[in-house]
């Protein structure tokens, strides 16, 4: 490969590269579009208070990972849980971190009934502003039946990723 040719594919990967990366340092402009629409949305959560009174109620206590990082504690609304549908401004969870006797918001869940969806879109897996939502079968670590789910950690950066399940930045230690 002459160097010409080898300066170019560099220029050229550098500049995609560059478009894909946003001044948050998310991959591209689809995340960061739904973290952004997520923080606008659950802002008024930032104190679990506001969560409660908006119907929102902790489940399972605080959620740590199998080999690192945690989740944290999540409040869920069950009436948005049945409701059968995904916004990115009505999350079904709202995820908060204990912190020194607080809890600090730091991301949502979307979730929906796996049997329900599939059967009322021809068996397509939810998909909320570009993300495929990930299949958790039954029995499962939860008790609960079949769900899809998409966690968006856009109150905390997660070094894996804004729509990975485990945040190595998230620890249940302040419980």
């Amino acid at each position: 490969m002459s160097i010409r040719l080898f300066c170019a594919a560099s220029l050229i990967a550098s500049a995609a590269l560059l478009l894909a990366q946003t001044h948050d340092g998310h991959e591209n402009a689809a995340p960061a579009k739904l973290v952004q629409l997520v923080r606008d949305a659950t802002r008024q959560f930032i104190n679990v208070n506001a969560a409660t009174a908006a119907g929102y109620q902790p489940f399972l206590g605080c959620v740590s990972g199998p080999d690192h990082g945690a989740m944290g504690v999540h409040y869920v609304n069950g009436g948005l849980v049945g409701d059968g549908l995904i916004d990115a401004s009505h999350p079904e969870a709202l995820i908060y971190e204990p912190l020194d006797g607080q809890l600090r918001l730091v991301g949502v869940e979307f979730i929906v009934d796996a049997t329900t969806w599939l059967a009322n879109h021809n068996g397509n897996a939810p998909v909320l502003e570009g993300q495929s939502f990930q299949f958790v079968g039954t029995p499962n670590r939860y008790g609960i039946g079949s769900i899809f789910e998409l966690h968006v950690w856009a109150w905390r950066d997660n070094p894996n990723g804004a729509f990975v399940d485990w945040n190595d930045h998230v620890t249940c230690e302040g419980q």
